[in-house]
């Protein structure tokens, strides 16, 4: 039987990543290399073995995350490669996920071409020299947009509301447009676990609903994937790979200052769960990822109407929803939780 590449890539994902894979066991000969071969970025990495299980990781996280939402097309290879747009704020999130995707792409992993894209939105005091040069000194392939959506924001939302939704909204249009005149199959972004989380209790608790964001979805447009490699990634371990690679963070001056943000409530309340059960937060990342809609109360999703006992049938509706065994949560938190 002959595999498709994205099919591969989800089968080995699934079936070889317990051991982390061969390809990843010198992986630190990186560190500190002098070797035209090895990118510029990866040299900065730090040789310490604690670094180095950092860094496996989130790469086998990251390539478990492709694998498992099918990011990458069956017809890709080292031939015939799509485009990515990746997306760099200048965050912490957004350089861990451009030097995972390089690593991997060096590694022969991801067999796409990168295109690093930051989008300054001409904030106050944002420094507009620093992703350039990081850029530049890196030998990374990017592009640098300038679009003064501070202003039509500041303008349109009151001094006392949160800025995010019409933000992202102007932003994400913005990326949109320059994906499409890269010739860019997807846009990349770099939330991760603990944004997933964020947003579902956000939805949950204000929204009266149950979404959060997907590790993969398309546009209204239906012309441009969103994808979101570092979706089984903790923020911490994203703190402390950023942290060790000594990045360039550019703090965000214009959500970041609103004091009392519901979604900072949530991180709040999600940090102190982790911290009195260390190990919760990759339970509940592992239960997105397991719905059961007959035991839930959507009607859309499951024919609540029609359900009647038949004799001699069986029901698919799966019974009273059981109580985790200690294996599955053993499990949870070997597969979620950070090492």
């Amino acid at each position: 039987m002959v595999l498709g590449l994205g099919t591969a890539i989800r089968y080995v994902s699934r079936h070889l990543f317990a051991d982390a894979g061969p390809e990843f066991e010198t992986m630190n000969d990186i560190a500190n290399s002098t070797d035209v071969d090895v990118p510029a970025l990866l040299r900065q990495a730090p040789s310490s073995v604690e670094f180095k299980k950092l860094r496996k990781r989130l790469l086998r996280q990251a390539r478990e995350a492709i694998g498992d939402f099918g990011m990458v097309p069956e017809e890709a290879s080292e031939t015939n490669r799509p485009n990515w747009l990746v997306c760099l704020s200048g965050g912490k999130d957004s350089y861990t996920l451009l030097a995972v995707l390089i690593e991997l792409k060096w590694r022969g992993l991801l067999p796409v071409d990168l295109i690093a894209c930051n989008l300054d939105q001409a904030q106050p005091g944002f420094p507009p020299e620093i992703l350039p040069k990081f850029f530049e000194d890196n030998g990374i392939e990017h592009i640098i947009v300038r679009e003064d959506t501070y202003s039509i924001v500041t303008d349109k939302i009151p001094e006392h509301r949160t800025y995010c939704s019409l933000c992202s909204r102007l932003r994400r249009g913005i990326l949109y447009r320059i994906a499409r005149e890269q010739g860019c199959e997807a846009i990349v972004l770099g939330h991760h676990r603990d944004d997933i989380l964020e947003t579902f209790f956000m939805n949950l608790f204000h929204g009266g609903r149950l979404a959060s964001m997907p590790p993969k979805l398309i546009n209204d447009e239906g012309d441009l994937l969103v994808l979101r490699p570092l979706a089984y990634a903790a923020e911490r371990d994203i703190q402390k790979f950023s942290d060790g690679m000594e990045f360039p963070i550019i703090p965000c001056n214009l959500c970041g200052s609103q004091d009392g943000l519901q979604r900072e409530e949530v991180k709040r309340m999600l940090q102190s769960w982790e911290k009195e059960t260390p190990g919760r937060l990759g339970v509940m990342a592992r239960a997105l990822g397991h719905t059961r809609p007959s035991h839930l109360l959507d009607r859309q999703l499951y024919d609540f109407v029609n359900l009647r006992p038949q004799d001699g049938a069986a029901q698919d509706s799966g019974g009273e929803a059981e109580e985790p065994c200690g294996a599955s949560l053993a499990m949870s938190t070997k597969l979620f939780a950070a090492e």
